[in-house]
């Protein structure tokens, strides 16, 4: 559970800033959307492997 404190003298822009920065490094929102819907094994080592694919393709591609 992403949690702020809000410091003294602080606007509600900047804490709401922070918030939105601790939720995205936490990786809340990723983790909520690819729990909205059921999923199949199957598709799930489909998704892995391609993402494996994209990456080993970027850091080739870097080279």
């Amino acid at each position: 559970m992403a949690e702020v404190v809000l410091h003294e003298n602080e606007n509600f822009e900047s804490l709401l800033k922070r918030f939105n920065r601790r939720v995205q490094l936490e990786g809340i929102i990723t983790e909520v959307r690819s729990r909205e819907y059921y999923e199949k094994p199957s598709l799930k080592r489909k998704k892995k492997e391609a993402a494996k694919r994209r990456k080993s393709l970027l850091s080739s591609a870097g080279s």
